[in-house]
């Protein structure tokens, strides 16, 4: 008797360990292969993952390069970017949110957070390059941040009151069969968007170039930027349209944008000033911005 109820409960937790080690295999296989797929997953964790991984690798040098270089808008630059490179890996690693039941609000809100620091992130760099030969230290980083969150601000509102006033799923991207007037909005930010970076490229290319700073990788990323919204514009039309080739398109350019745009970013605006092995290099790095007025009252 005692002998077959130590058998019973032998089975029996041997069974229960069974179905944990089965449910913990089916979680994984949701994580990596549900919603969108393996390798949409894929590259975006392992290029989300090794970005913050750099980040990690060189804080140790980028805080002692920080402390000696005075600069305020580096500084917050690089804090900024500390924070919504961690969003962004969250986002990137827990993509089953989209497409579990019960899990909507938690994916909303997180993408809503790391969408609007990109946004941030972006927007504030455009405004830094269009202030100009008038942006300089203290004034350029009030300015720049100041205008930044108006934008951003007034971007998070709008789609908080498309996600809550009115439930349009702007975030699930499950399928294309989504009511158009989400589509109707991303048209939108798009269409504002591509006309900027299209502005600066025009500027770039006429009588008001010196009005920009004299930073040639600057504009290399504005190219860059151009080409990607303007493709998820188009992206955007067609899904809107109801062509289901656009939709594939557009889960194209928003991969690219979350695995590449923070690493794009950071080659562009802080990368060269965290490389330099003597610290006196940093006013080569600045000289041409400097002849521009940038960064005057940081390097005095």
């Amino acid at each position: 008797m005692v002998q077959q109820s130590v058998l019973a409960i032998t089975k029996q937790e041997g069974s229960d360990s069974s179905s944990s080690s089965a449910a913990l295999s089916a979680g994984m296989f949701d994580w990596v292969f549900k919603c969108h797929g393996f390798w949409h997953n894929a590259v975006l964790i392992i290029a989300s993952f090794l970005f913050v991984l750099y980040l990690a690798l060189q804080a140790k040098q980028s805080f002692r390069k920080l402390s000696h270089g005075r600069s305020h808008i580096i500084i917050s630059y690089y804090a900024t970017l500390w924070l919504v490179s961690i969003l962004n890996l969250a986002w990137c690693s827990f993509q089953v949110w989209e497409c579990s039941p019960g899990k909507e609000l938690a994916w909303n809100l997180l993408s809503l957070f790391t969408s609007s620091g990109m946004l941030f992130l972006e927007v504030s760099l455009l405004a830094f390059l269009l202030q100009g030969n008038n942006a300089s230290g203290l004034e350029a980083l009030t300015r720049t941040f100041g205008i930044s969150g108006v934008i951003v601000g007034f971007d998070i509102l709008l789609k908080g009151i498309y996600l809550f006033a009115f439930g349009i799923p702007l975030f699930i991207d499950t399928d294309h069969s989504i009511p158009h007037v989400k589509w109707n909005l991303w048209v939108v930010h798009k269409l504002v968007l591509t006309l900027v970076y299209g502005l600066i490229l025009f500027m770039y290319h006429s009588r008001w170039r010196e009005r920009l700073p004299a930073r040639p990788a600057f504009y290399k990323y504005v190219t860059v930027m151009f080409i990607l919204n303007a493709i998820a514009l188009f992206a955007c039309g067609l899904t809107g349209s109801g062509a289901a080739f656009g939709f594939w398109f557009y889960r194209v350019t928003v991969v690219c944008y979350h695995a590449f745009y923070l690493p794009l970013l950071y080659i562009t605006f802080l990368a060269d000033f965290f490389q330099e092995e003597d610290l006196n290099l940093e006013n080569v790095y600045y000289s041409e911005m400097k002849d521009a007025g940038f960064f005057e009252s940081d390097w005095n």
